[in-house]
């Protein structure tokens, strides 16, 4: 299966094993399936871009059994996509590491962020945040209120105020993510430069 089970991000057997189980009850089975859905995971960083879209894709299958340690979840398939997105948004956040093999390496790492980075981004996202009209803004901050199923009832009910089924919920809130994204993204760039 190619999955790291040694390295202390990875999941432990007793995870891996629950998620095989849970991905399908025939052994056999559960490993088909476990590798279709790293396939999709990596295909999904790779079209999005992601440096190592497989590293990408095993980090996702690590939380996502973990989380089958913590919680009950429903729809497998469902979260290992959320984590995926949430894994995506944290490695653009962040620089991915260099190994240091040689002195080609040592200059192909990036210039320090300067300390102020993280600030300048928070600024950027209340700025862009403020650019989306009011009902828009008010969408998207309750969209991601609470925690667990608290937040999937919290979604239910916003769908149901606002007249949507939840997949059209989804897109909207997807739509309005994409937009603030790219206008963080636009205004970090200014930031850099000027």
């Amino acid at each position: 299966m190619g999955h790291r089970i040694d390295d202390t991000r990875s999941i432990t057997a007793r995870s891996l094993a629950r998620l095989l189980a849970r991905l399908h009850p025939d052994v056999e089975q559960a490993g088909l399936e476990y590798e279709r859905l790293r396939r999709a995971l990596v295909k999904f960083f790779d079209w999005r871009g992601a440096a190592e879209p497989e590293e990408c894709a095993d980090d996702a299958i690590d939380r996502l059994a973990r989380k089958l340690d913590e919680t009950v979840i429903d729809d497998l398939r469902s979260y290992a996509w959320g984590i995926a997105r949430m894994v995506l948004l944290e490695r653009r956040r962040t620089p991915a590491p260099s190994s240091l093999d040689g002195d080609a390496a040592v200059a192909r790492l990036p210039a320090a962020p300067p300390p102020d980075e993280s600030g300048r981004l928070h600024q950027c996202f209340d700025l862009c945040l403020n650019e989306i009209p009011e009902e828009g803004r008010s969408v998207v901050l309750q969209y991601y209120e609470g925690e667990r199923s608290a937040k999937i009832s919290n979604r239910r009910r916003l769908a149901a105020e606002l007249g949507l089924s939840e997949n059209a919920l989804r897109s909207r809130v997807q739509r309005l993510r994409d937009r603030l994204e790219q206008c963080v993204r636009n205004c970090a760039e200014l930031n850099a430069k000027g």
